[in-house]
């Protein structure tokens, strides 16, 4: 594979996974060290609507906060950052959260790491360098270099690391030229392993990254969450004293909003003031991109107009980005009316521009429409084009539209257009997906009529469809076809033929197909050993998932916390949580990235088995193993307790959590009330309650006090507490007020439940009528007919019944 290293002075591919877009390079510029002071025009344009100029985005503050188990995994790296642990494993098995990305205590001073080999001494030179180095491209030759293969075979062992490894690894480092270095990080599959390596590298002695390799790694990390990861690097460099360009900071940037992170990928810009940088075009161009993907089209209009008030006018890439934020709202017409009126802005609109609504329109089957874009963009001089049509081939195919997309290929046809493979492909697999198997052979008999020959990836495709329809006889066929077509089958075809064997029930069968890869010339992955590992899970045969899985860690290939969990979980299921405990552990010990839900999962099952001690114990491991637990994890084991009646040790647990920082949710809270109250511990509870209300507010957590109390026949301890309720005078507090008279019905006292309905009325709420009649009617038997006739007044004097009514239903 051939992978040229795209300069970061032009950086035409900032964000690479998303079609049709580019980041242009424009004219070259020398930028200012003085501090921009611009910025807060940027960011102010965000403060208008909220509290301040990095507030703009509060009201997504707690979906931007709120990652799951899985995102805080992928985020997280260890304190040391080397393979210095768990026998040198530099996975992220052992982690932890930085808060903001660099911490100055893993940070050495560099006269503490010394001065470095003779290319340090070149590199510390190079901070002050000119972007020549931007300019470095790796090259294929580069790739193959036996230095970088070894350090990647290293790697891949990193399972079965010890001390003589680390020493080679060392030793290898020291050879390595800055554009090896590059190599070595991009030949991993796993970005997270990357950036460990280059986490290691940085820390040993007398070695420095070359700053080129800091830029390799920021763009890296710009096509991953590792937004932390990519915020610390940004930090090494300043703290290596080398330069850092407008560039560095949009890798950052495009990290943080591929994790969701809006409000801290715009506040990159308030770094760059920091840092002395002035934002140019291809910042602005990033910014809006940002805003455009996380769909805030408005604020990325706004942000436009403050541009263009600092000088910074827009080009052809800036109005591409907000082309495809209309179409993201579905906003055609405005979409294409802002194409029409680029010209009068200076800017004419390229195919980019079109291709972009088009997309939309093949996406939702409105072909008649993609054909008068087409028109309009050969009205403009920009006439349709083999690149038009493979790429409406693709968009069509892509969302399962393949008679439309076959329209177009024979339309391309016609005007003389030669359609590839590729396009071919693609529509093939387009019906294959839809389990139309007799038309893409047709189309794959077509192929070999027109002389174009299919290639593995056609018959991937085809292999694919059949194992998804079930007939995994005539997958096996096309596989033997493959190779007396001279096409060699690839770890994606057997993987989907494979993965056909497990939905058929022959998991066993594919395990020994795997294991005679090498037989067949081909190597399984990742995804080759995750499906053989949950076709064994469906299958009930666990234990042999988990050798799988033992295998699979072996290959250096790690189960993610979503496998993990899946087969702990089908443990669990049928009582085997002892050895689910074990696997985990024995996952975690080999560099998996076992998160805190696996833990829960066995916990939970712990609780379930009323085994609370053993639920205790792995809490305490989870801890030893910087496993933080969440609010689910207490929550299931307060709960546990609770039920056991051991209130004191749920007090103590809830405390603790409250002390760690963690918020209660919603399920704690309903929890710690069913628990307290079912034993009646109403002053404890109230106590408990204020200490968890003041680390997160819940508006009903005395409504549910009052109505659990009731439902376990004790409301006159909920009657205390209707004051608290009453506050609000909402409909959800008049719903507790009905429960808290029923309450009272039932246990023959409607006197207090006359009492509850007026306290309602004086607070503005009407309580249900029928239960006032009943009510009234107990009062009635009782001889209280004053307080009775005084109820039923108080309705018709909000004109809720009339006195007509009342007069019948006093002579009742």
């Amino acid at each position: 594979m051939l992978y040229n290293f795209i300069p970061y002075s032009k950086f035409p591919k900032l964000v690479a996974n998303i079609p049709f877009f580019h980041f242009v390079h424009t004219a070259k510029k020398h930028y200012r060290t003085t501090p921009f002071p611009y910025i807060h025009m940027f960011l102010s344009l965000f403060s208008s609507t909220n509290h301040g100029p990095h507030s703009y985005l509060d009201s997504d503050s707690s979906t931007t906060n709120s990652t799951s188990h899985l995102v805080e995994t992928e985020n997280s790296y260890d304190a040391n950052d080397g393979f210095a642990k768990m026998g040198f494993n530099f996975s992220n098995a052992h982690c932890q959260v930085y808060s903001d990305g660099f911490s100055d205590e893993v940070e050495e001073s560099d006269e503490e790491r010394g001065q470095g080999n003779s290319s340090f001494t070149d590199r510390n030179q190079g901070a002050k360098m000119d972007e020549d180095w931007r300019r470095i491209e790796i090259h294929e030759d580069e790739f193959r270099h036996p230095l970088v293969r070894e350090i990647c075979r290293l790697i891949e062992c990193r399972s079965a690391w010890n001390h003589k490894h680390e020493g080679k690894m060392r030793h290898l480092l020291r050879g390595l030229k800055p554009r090896l270095v590059c190599a070595v990080l991009l030949s991993q599959s796993d970005e997270r392993v990357a950036l460990d390596f280059f986490y290691w590298s940085d820390r040993q002695w007398r070695y420095r990254h070359y700053p080129i390799v800091y830029c390799v790694m920021l763009d890296v990390l710009s096509k991953t969450k590792l937004c932390q990861g990519a915020r610390r690097v940004l930090r090494l460099m300043a703290r290596r004293g080398i330069q850092r360009g407008p560039q560095d900071f949009c890798c950052v940037m495009v990290s943080y909003s591929r994790a969701g992170k809006l409000r801290n990928a715009m506040q990159v810009l308030t770094m760059m003031q920091k840092a002395g940088i002035e934002p140019n075009l291809l910042v602005c161009n990033t910014a809006i991109h940002v805003l455009v993907m996380a769909n805030r089209l408005e604020k990325a209009l706004r942000f436009l107009e403050r541009m263009q008030l600092l000088g910074i006018m827009p080009n052809v890439v800036t109005y591409n980005c907000l082309i495809k934020g209309y179409c993201d709202l579905h906003r055609v017409e405005d979409a294409m009316e802002l194409i029409s009126e680029m010209p009068l802005k200076g800017c004419s609109p390229d195919k980019v521009s079109y291709y972009t609504v088009m997309g939309f329109l093949c996406k939702n089957r409105r072909i008649r429409e993609v054909r008068d874009v087409i028109e309009k963009m050969e009205d403009t001089k920009l006439l349709a084009d083999q690149v038009t049509y493979n790429t409406l081939i693709h968009m069509l195919s892509k969302h399962q539209h393949a008679d439309e997309a076959l329209q177009f290929l024979r339309e391309a046809q016609k005007r003389g257009f030669q359609v590839d493979k590729v396009g071919y492909s693609a529509i093939v697999d387009s019906y294959c997906k839809e389990g139309r198997m007799d038309q893409a052979k047709e189309i794959v008999n077509e192929m070999f009529t027109r002389g174009c020959i299919p290639d593995v990836v056609t018959y991937t495709a085809i292999i694919n469809g059949f194992s998804q329809a079930g007939e995994v006889g005539q997958a096996r066929k096309m596989l033997q076809q493959m190779y007396k077509h001279g096409c060699k089958p690839n770890t994606v075809s057997y993987t989907a033929f494979l993965k056909g064997l497990c939905q058929k029930g022959n998991s066993s069968e594919a395990r020994e197909m795997m294991k005679a890869s090498e037989e067949q010339w081909w190597t399984p992955n990742a995804i080759t050993y995750s499906v053989v590992m949950h076709g064994f899970r469906r299958e009930g045969k666990l234990s042999d998932a988990c050798d799988v899985v033992r295998e699979m860690i072996g290959k250096g290939f790690f189960p993610t916390p979503v496998e993990i969990n899946l087969l702990i979980q089908s443990l669990c299921r049928i009582g085997r949580v002892d050895e689910a405990k074990k696997f985990m552990e024995e996952c975690l010990n080999m560099g998996c990235a076992v998160n805190a839900v696996n833990f829960t999962t066995v916990i939970h099952r712990f609780c379930q088995q009323d085994d609370i001690e053993a639920a205790l114990s792995l809490l305490d491991d989870m801890y030893l193993s910087n496993k933080h637990p969440d609010a689910v994890t207490y929550t299931t084991i307060i709960d546990a307790l609770g039920k056991k009646g051991r209130i004191e040790e749920a007090t103590e647990l809830t405390l603790k959590m409250l002390k760690k920082g963690i918020d209660p949710t919603p399920v704690t809270y309903r929890t710690v009330i069913h628990r307290y109250g079912q034993i009646g511990r109403v002053e404890d509870l109230l106590n408990l309650l204020d200490k968890m209300l003041t680390r997160q507010e819940c508006r009903t957590a005395f409504n549910q006090v009052i109505e659990k109390l009731c439902t376990f026949g004790n409301p006159e301890a909920a009657d205390k507490l209707l004051g608290k309720v009453l506050r609000t005078a909402s409909r959800i507090d008049a719903n507790t007020c009905h429960v808290l008279m029923e309450s009272y019905l039932r246990k023959g006292i409607p006197l207090s439940a006359y009492k509850v309905a007026c306290r309602m009325f004086s607070r503005g709420l009407i309580p249900d009528l029928k239960l006032c009649e009943k009510v009234c009617k107990k009062l009635m038997q009782e001889g209280k007919s004053e307080e009775a006739d005084n109820l039923l007044l108080r309705f018709v004097e909000r004109g809720n019944i009339s006195s007509h009514c009342l007069q019948h239903s006093q002579t009742e």
